[in-house]
């Protein structure tokens, strides 16, 4: 009864929050928010891999800004967090000589346009001025973003406008610099400010400009107040006619000693590089960035609720993401600090295949992060009595276990290292790159094998146990013989033994012996048993599923038997991620309309206002959830796509589209440039 009660208020909740969004889906690029509601509001996210700047309902503010490649030991679970950096985007008007609010603006939206991850804030003051502020983290440049403004007046008006720059509370020793350089044809206002991470592990420095659109004799004056040790502002005044129309930008640039050595100097620099390149430049050279990750795009014909679901998807995982950063994304991505902004086998499993598929280098970028912390897994093996490579649970920075201790999937998920390794070779599958698999590749692969050959207990000729996991189902554990981990690792060795072949190198044969007699565990009427004591109870998510999808495992029979038992376990306050795995396989069964109720069940009950941002549970209010969004977008790729990863790349099967979809179209397939149209079967 406890259950269904629960359940009952869940699906409540989410349907009140779909209701009070009222997005309009009338462009399948622009998610749009009107009446927004301050207290049923969850923030958009725009995003270049590096700065991540959620929205406020607040018109001219922002909410967190998170920097990604940080981290300090601080805030929950007594371990590393991924660090916020200042608020310097926030803006400031005045109008006439009075200070304006919200409650002075009418006309009021907000609009996220996905093509460029550009944030869009628009109304009227007073009856007298017309506002858009666009803010984006420059795709171009990891480390900068631009706000810029476009005022109309709609009768005279005296207009004030200031930046501030704001420190979090968790830094600390903040100071504030100003200062401005002049040459003969620029003067370049500074404003900057420098702040110590909890423990003083790293210096996180912003620093701001205002890039004006008149020429040097004519740029308005400029007055700095500093109102605490924690904020400062910089402002100017400027008289509008009727009818006039004013822009300016501002540009800022934050990074920390993660990223340099000296941020102080790094930042300003930045941020003169894009004061000299103007806004016209810095808008080319961004949108230009963000059409070539378009390249990789899904189109579908005939459901706009589902291309923009769809869209909105690919978007953040575009967003969170950066390639030649060697960054792995957490859960939430860079929409907050949620999961302490830790990676886990979301990226690899979730995340990473629609990329594959779409931009190969964003997917090249999370696994280099794991090549990068391999030294820190081969410590966290010794450490277990292990050979090889153990992955920790939660990676920070550094790879170490980041997982708070009460948390007993730190010790014992163990599948994670599998994972990693089943990544790495998909990558190699898809590119064919040789240099890559030697220099990077295997040492992953192999590491990860002498691991479980290591893990595994020896305990008859003919069957080497799993023993004392949490399994991918993580309600399960200190279990043995979990059916997930087992499939992950037995396919982690062989394909270090592939791996060895296509190098032209001598591989342990103990690899392919151990995968040979690691067990799984069946019950009578043939359904694969998720675990040595599991006997039918409701399960958090998808586990004994996952061994016909992602990993492709299983026969066809296999997978209908496993696919019927456990759809009826699996719990409706389960991650989203599970129900696109279902969507998958009902797609493979020929089955598209219930493949369509799976693929909407993985993402419309999370949706939250006004903006649709994914939770990782129906009713659940932490946004973004970027583990989902992978899950949806593998629902259409994999499933209504019909597209395999095979050991000799790409294979396409014949699959059937769901009723109403007129085409399906996957653009730059494997980062080639190739597309795949479907259309429905006659």
């Amino acid at each position: 009864m406890k259950r269904l009660i629960s359940l009952y208020f869940t699906l409540l909740l989410s349907n009140m929050m779909l209701c009070a969004q009222q997005r309009d889906i009338d462009d399948e690029w622009m998610l749009v928010a009107k009446d927004i509601d301050p207290a049923f509001y969850y923030g958009i996210t725009t995003a270049n891999g590096v700065i991540g700047i959620v929205s406020s309902p607040q018109p001219f503010n922002a909410g967190e800004v998170v920097l990604n490649g940080a981290f300090d030991t601080y805030g929950r679970g007594r371990v590393s967090n991924i660090m916020r950096t200042f608020s310097f985007t926030d803006l400031q008007m005045e109008l006439d000589g009075k200070f304006i609010g919200k409650g002075h603006i009418t006309d009021y939206r907000q609009l996220m346009d996905l093509r460029d991850g550009t944030f869009i804030s628009e109304g009227e003051v007073d009856g007298k001025l017309r506002f858009r502020i666009s803010t984006m983290a420059l795709r171009h440049l990891p480390y900068t973003a631009m706000v810029l403004v476009e005022l109309e007046a709609l009768e005279d008006v005296r207009v004030m406008m200031g930046n501030e720059i704001e420190a979090p509370d968790i830094l600390r020793e903040v100071s504030n610099h100003y200062a401005v350089i002049d040459r003969p044809h620029a003067r370049i206002p500074l404003m900057t400010s420098v702040g110590i991470s909890p423990t003083g592990k790293h210096t996180i420095a912003v620093c701001n400009s205002i890039i004006f659109p008149e020429d040097l004799n004519d740029m308005p004056g400029l007055i700095h107040e500093e109102w605490d040790y924690n904020r400062h502002l910089l402002k100017f005044e400027k008289s509008l006619r009727r009818g006039q129309q004013y822009r300016f930008a501002v540009i800022g640039s934050t990074l920390s000693t993660a990223h340099a050595d000296d941020p102080h100097n790094e930042a300003e620099r930045l941020t003169v590089y894009a004061q000299l390149e103007g806004i016209d430049r810095l808008l080319h050279r961004h949108r230009q960035a963000w059409r070539e990750l378009w390249k990789g795009d899904i189109i579908i014909e005939g459901d706009p609720r589902s291309q923009l679901a769809v869209r909105s998807a690919l978007y953040h995982l575009y967003a969170f993401n950066r390639a030649g950063t060697a960054y792995s994304p957490s859960p939430m991505g860079l929409s907050g600090l949620g999961y302490n902004g830790h990676a886990f086998w979301d990226t690899e499993l979730w995340m990473l295949p629609p990329l594959l598929v779409l931009q190969p280098e964003l997917a090249r970028s999370m696994i280099e992060y794991r090549f990068d912390r391999l030294p820190m897994a081969r410590k966290k093996a010794f450490a277990h009595g292990y050979r090889g490579a153990m992955f920790p649970w939660e990676s920070d920075e550094s790879g170490q276990e980041a997982t708070p201790v009460w948390a007993l999937t730190g010790p014992y998920e163990h599948h994670i290292s599998g994972c990693v390794a089943w990544a790495t070779w998909q990558y190699f599958a898809v590119t064919g790159d040789k240099r890559w698999l030697s220099e990077k590749g295997y040492p992953i692969l192999s590491g990860v094998a002498d691991f479980w050959s290591s893990r595994v207990e020896r305990a008859s000729p003919e069957r080497y146990d799993i023993l004392n996991v949490v399994g991918a189902d993580e309600w399960a554990e200190n279990i043995d013989n979990n059916a997930f981990t087992n499939a992950v690792a037995a396919f982690s060795l062989r394909a270090a033994d592939r791996a060895a072949a296509v190098l032209g190198l001598p591989a342990d044969p103990d690899w392919v012996h151990v995968a040979d007699r690691i067990p799984l565990l069946y019950f009578p009427n043939g359904v694969i048993r998720e675990h040595d004591r599991y006997s039918g109870e409701m399960i958090k998510q998808a586990d004994v599923n996952l061994l016909a999808h992602p990993l492709d495992l299983i026969n066809q029979d296999q997978m209908k038997k496993d696919l019927d038992y456990y759809k009826e376990r699996m719990s409706p306050q389960g991650p989203a991620m599970g129900f696109s795995v279902l969507s998958v396989l009902y797609s493979r069964l020929s089955d598209p309309e219930e493949a369509f109720s799976y693929f909407r069940r993985s993402y419309q009950p999370n949706e939250l206002p006004p903006f649709g941002v994914l939770a990782e549970t129906a009713g659940g209010t932490n946004p973004y959830f970027a583990t989902g969004a992978g899950g949806l977008l593998q629902a259409v790729i994999y499933g209504f796509g019909g597209i395999r990863i095979t050991d000799d790349g790409f294979q396409y099967d014949r699959v059937m589209l769901p009723s109403g979809w007129r085409s399906l179209t996957i653009t730059n397939i494997g980062g080639s440039g190739r597309e795949l149209k479907i259309v429905p079967l006659k």
